[in-house]
């Protein structure tokens, strides 16, 4: 059974970014997004502040994120990584399963993963992940180096102020390929 302590927070710098672009986005009739919260169920709460310490995942989460860009229904999950290794372990195959679902359903699916060390996020269509994904499930490497990423298609996506990011533009960008392709 998974369970949340405060290492749960791992990541937040990015999914400050993101809620805070989608803030954005939605105030100016942009997007509608929505940050999806993962179901815990509590174990431990702090009688004096109130917090909860220590939780179990009550079921599987799909992704992070949902919503519609411009008549665009989108959902995408945002990583951290703090090296130039990608561990797929920190994605799960339910999420593989959802995305693939919604992109049957027409939906455009796909990652936001911030490498830290470099200070570089990257748009990464499930099409991608799922490449790396068949790697690992034939038994290859379990990871992928950000060089490897960047031999596939996958978008940078500009951080401005250390604040917002430009998602839309990354989001026109796959569009524009997939419409090429």
């Amino acid at each position: 059974m998974a369970t949340w302590s405060t290492r749960g927070l791992r990541g937040s710098l990015l999914e400050d970014m993101v809620n805070f672009t989608i803030d954005q986005y939605r105030n100016k009739g942009l997007a509608l997004i929505q940050k999806i919260p993962t179901p815990i169920k509590p174990i431990h709460i702090d009688k004096q502040t109130r917090h909860i310490t220590l939780a179990y995942f009550d079921q599987k989460s799909t992704v992070d994120y949902l919503g519609v860009v411009q008549g665009i229904s989108v959902c995408f999950d945002a990583k951290e990584c703090a090296t130039n290794i990608f561990p797929l372990q920190n994605i799960h195959a339910h999420q593989i399963t959802f995305m693939k679902d919604f992109e049957k359903q027409n939906g455009i699916s796909f990652f936001l993963i911030y490498f830290t060390k470099k200070d570089q996020l990257f748009y990464v269509p499930y099409h991608t992940i799922v490449l790396f994904w068949q790697r690992a499930m034939e038994g290859n490497k379990k990871s992928f180096s950000l060089e490897e990423l960047l031999e596939q298609r996958v978008y940078e996506v500009a951080i401005e102020r250390n604040v917002s990011i430009q998602l839309i533009e990354a989001l026109q960008k796959d569009l524009d390929d997939r419409e090429n392709k």
